[in-house]
């Protein structure tokens, strides 16, 4: 039988510019180097890469082989970044199952033919290296490139003729060979995927609203569950208070907290409505304010209260919604309804309630179905008070006890979507903020269990998050980003996911990609210090110091960690404003973040003792005080039990440790160290010491940046890879 590889024709009507290395950036951004904008009309080689594999030359002639590994060769120099690839690697690819040496030789000759057959055509875009084998890339043109163009300079009906003309084709439809190849070409499929996506989407961000929706249109049949990626505008920020509860409420139920969760759920899938996070709606209403100081404090424009009376075997759940600024009531009403309804069909929440806030508000809503989650009661109360401790921070034990009480209601209903990505999240976390020997561990966990979850309801958005901060710990931050990606495409309005996304930018020093992401996440929950630790930084890689300053200032006047301020006060040359600030730090030892896994407890005296040498050696800018601390850093590194830890590596980045932060996160990122790759992109004196060490761009390419750069776009400091200038 015929290969579908034989018979290669395509027709474009568009072709690519200039692509060489900027074609590798083209996932995340879309944006490619058009300079030679004349190239478009005059590529030599043009290829169809979905559906069948076709080829025509520059005169319009078809371009067939016969040769089948001679098609594949072509096929994959298109799919590579660089349209170029060893041939000892290629060699592998085509002739798996053969020596070394007879692989070797298959190739030669395949070449040849090759080289020999294009020659007839006239075409001259094959180079034939000792070394490597590649296409001239000014010559070439794809469906991919054609796409990837027309989104980038904004020809919108181009590009999505090019989008419903690719539909949901497969990459190479039809194309097998070896399990070397078939392995290679599935990564392939889901990296090209996974630029289409990120071109779609980069376009939306700068297109209108009628042209967002025609590119939803062109994308579904490939995309279907792709939503706009930027971050919405103009929402309604709600703050759902903690509901009170009648004294006569009994079994245990945590009715309250239930219709809390129903209520938050509805809402939240509204587009418009924006919720507040509820780590910082629980630390505001602790603090006793009136309305008007609660919805000051977390940024609401309206609020949601109410309480919870059961009588016999009824509910009576009262409803409010409050304007933020007055506190005045706009609406209320008391839904009357049966336990049975609430646990078995989530009726007590129901369309009317929805319906009635989103008119209060002067919003449009598309009601949703009720969420099925689970029919035990049991099982549901588990959850319930798993989830609460599960956001709990600075508790000792508060993530261990949502652990066990998460899997306890998931050995009643092992069908519980939500509660698997509840516990998915409890095991990253718990990994991230307290004190562990097995974080890597927990993260494959937190992985599996976000997995489950999406298995049973591919919905779970930040299920999909939690996968992407374990993939950084398999040393694969283009996964991670590309799962991140796919989280807020599925649930845009979380402010989790949306913090996830903006944290996996700023490690890879996409800064003003992160920015929008990182302030919606700000904006919805306002009180959560790692939310304002991730702004600050954001601000301090933009050069924004007096903005990073102010909010690293704000964030330890609601009682966060000072470390952050410390560096942009050092940023400002505040020395020894810096020192204090790091100094200060001492007194959340042990409860805002945690002492190193193994090490023990201190005292008073040998706490302040370590934090004002170490205050001293990061922040003085003085060199015997970074000399001696350094001294200790490097030994701790060698005697501590985790000497991956971030009390290690977060002072490596920021004194500009360079060699010793490379080593840790070389060997090991794990989810509680992550966290300070997001400072590592400071261009200021130590810390930029590290990006411009010789040897930066060799560990970059090893714990895995290079290869997300090259999909999604380099980082704002390096605009394109250096060792290839």
């Amino acid at each position: 039988m015929t290969s579908p590889l034989a018979y290669l024709s395509f027709t474009p009507k568009y072709t690519c510019k200039q692509i060489g290395d900027q074609y590798a950036n083209s996932l995340g951004t879309g944006i490619l180097d058009h300079k030679n904008t004349m190239a478009r009309a005059h590529a030599e080689l043009r290829g169809a890469l979905f559906g069948e594999f076709r080829l025509r030359s520059r005169a319009g002639g078809t371009v067939e082989l016969k040769n089948r590994r001679a098609a594949l060769v072509l096929a994959i120099l298109f799919l590579q970044s660089d349209h170029s690839i060893d041939r000892d690697a290629l060699a592998r690819l085509l002739w798996h199952d053969r020596f070394p040496a007879q692989a070797k030789a298959s190739l030669r000759q395949c070449l040849l033919d090759l080289r020999k057959h294009l020659d007839d055509h006239g075409i001259g875009a094959l180079t034939i290296a000792r070394n490597e084998v590649s296409l001239l890339t000014n010559n070439l043109s794809s469906d991919i490139t054609d796409l990837e163009t027309a989104l980038s300079e904004g020809e919108w009906d181009r590009g999505i003729e090019h989008l419903l003309a690719i539909g949901n084709l497969m990459l190479l439809q039809g194309v097998s060979l070896n399990p070397a190849f078939d392995a290679w070409l599935a990564a392939r499929r889901e990296h090209i995927d996974a630029r289409i996506k990120s071109a779609v989407a980069a376009a939306m961000d700068r297109a209108d609203a009628a042209i967002q929706e025609r590119l939803l249109e062109a994308s579904k049949a490939r995309f279907p569950m792709l939503k706009a990626t930027a971050p919405a505008q103009k929402q309604t920020v709600i703050a759902v208070l903690p509901f009170g509860e009648d004294g006569n409420l009994v079994d245990g139920l945590h009715l309250a907290d239930g219709v809390i969760d129903e209520l938050s759920s509805r809402l939240s899938s509204i587009a418009g409505i924006a919720l507040v996070g509820r780590t910082s709606i629980a630390k505001v209403t602790n603090e006793n304010g009136t309305l008007p100081q609660m919805a000051a404090a977390l940024g609401a424009s309206h609020m949601v209260e109410g309480n919870v009376r059961r009588r016999h075997d009824k509910l009576e759940v009262r409803v409010a919604l409050i304007e933020g600024k007055s506190g005045t009531e706009l609406w209320s009403d008391v839904v009357i309804g049966s336990v049975s309804e609430f646990f078995d069909g989530r009726k007590v929440i129901g369309s009317n309630v929805i319906a009635s806030i989103g008119k209060a508000l002067g919003i449009s809503i598309a009601l949703a179905p009720s969420r099925r989650m689970t029919a035990d009661r049991e099982a549901y109360t588990l959850y319930l008070q798993g989830s609460a401790l599960g956001q709990r921070i600075g508790v000792e034990g508060a993530h261990a006890s949502a652990i066990d009480l998460l899997e306890k209601a998931l050995v009643l209903d092992p069908e519980f979507a939500e509660c698997w990505t509840a516990l998915a999240d409890a095991h990253i976390m718990a990994a991230a903020i307290t004190p562990s020997l097995q974080r890597i561990e927990q993260s494959t966990k937190g992985a599996a269990c976000a997995e489950r979850a999406i298995a049973l309801d591919p919905g779970q958005g930040h299920a999909f998050s939690v996968m992407g901060v374990h993939e950084w710990t398999q040393f694969n931050p283009a996964r991670a980003l590309e799962l991140s990606l796919e989280a807020y495409s599925r649930d845009p309005n979380s402010s989790n996911v949306a913090s996830r996304l903006g944290s996996c930018l700023l490690y890879l020093g996409k800064t003003k990609e992160a920015l929008p992401y990182v302030e919606e996440a700000v904006d919805r929950d306002p009180i959560y210090w790692r939310n304002l630790v991730m702004l600050t930084s954001a601000y301090l890689s933009l050069g924004e110091l007096e903005k990073a300053r102010i909010t690293a200032q704000r964030m330890v006047d609601m009682g966060g960690p000072g470390m952050w301020l410390a560096i942009a006060q050092m940023a400002l040359g505040d020395h020894e404003a810096a020192v204090k600030s790091h100094f200060d730090c001492r007194i959340l030892l042990d409860t805002l973040f945690m002492r190193p896994p193994g090490v023990p407890k201190m005292d008073d005296a040998a706490r302040d003792a370590y934090f004002s040498f170490a205050a001293r050696g990061i922040f003085s800018g003085k060199d015997e005080d970074r000399a001696a601390y350094s001294q200790l850093l490097y030994g701790l590194h060698a005697t501590m039990s985790d000497p991956y830890d971030s009390s290690i590596v977060f002072p490596a980045i920021w004194m500009g440790q360079s060699d010793l932060m490379m080593k840790i996160y070389s060997e090991r990122i794990h989810p509680a160290n992550m966290f300070g790759l997001m400072t590592l992109w400071i261009d200021i004196d130590p810390i930029n010491r590290t990006i411009r060490h010789p040897e930066f761009m060799t560990f970059a390419e090893k714990i895995g940046m290079v290869e997300a750069w090259n999909r999604f776009g380099w980082p704002d400091l390096i605009t394109s890879d250096p060792r290839l200038s």
